[in-house]
């Protein structure tokens, strides 16, 4: 993956560009190329140069999962126990075996790890909690903490 020339900024163009693929994900090239004020061949090199930047890393879906039936979220703050040599790579390693771990941060500071987890309901929780959480190696800590609302869930970049 080539990035771009590092004194190479973006222009309008290429702005232009990724704010209408971050507003409509699923427009056609030529579709971004009229909204974005280029001709398509024009638009097409550009994205291309973006992807190859690694500025476009993809297009994905964004599924509900409440939709699904998970009604329950929770963020774990987690300590670990830095003393084993591998502590991050193999806590990291087996979170990821988790299906309902959907993400994993790491931090500098007291906390090391947080995990966003969710699960249908609170016996549902509970189960993924006790059987699959505690398992994971390397914990000295663990706080919880149950999600009541999401007041901002905002990818599109100010461009």
């Amino acid at each position: 993956m080539s990035a771009l020339p590092e004194n190479t900024m973006l222009d309008d163009s290429d702005r232009r560009i990724l704010r209408h693929l971050q507003a409509d994900p699923t427009a056609s090239a030529a579709e971004l190329a009229e909204r974005a004020g280029l001709n398509p061949a024009t638009c097409w090199r550009r994205m291309e140069k973006l992807r190859e930047a690694g500025v476009i890393r993809g297009i994905r879906s964004d599924i509900n999962w409440r939709a699904l039936g998970y009604e329950v979220e929770v963020s774990l703050r987690i300590t670990l126990d830095k003393t084993a040599a591998r502590a991050f790579d193999d806590f990291t390693e087996a979170a990821r075996k988790v299906p309902e771990v959907l993400e994993i941060q790491t931090f500098l500071g007291q906390v090391d790890v947080r995990l966003g987890v969710i699960a249908r309901d609170m016996l549902h929780y509970k189960e993924i909690y006790r059987d699959r959480i505690l398992t994971l190696p390397h914990i000295l800590d663990i706080e919880a903490l149950m999600h009541i609302a999401r007041l901002k869930d905002e990818e599109a970049l100010p461009i």
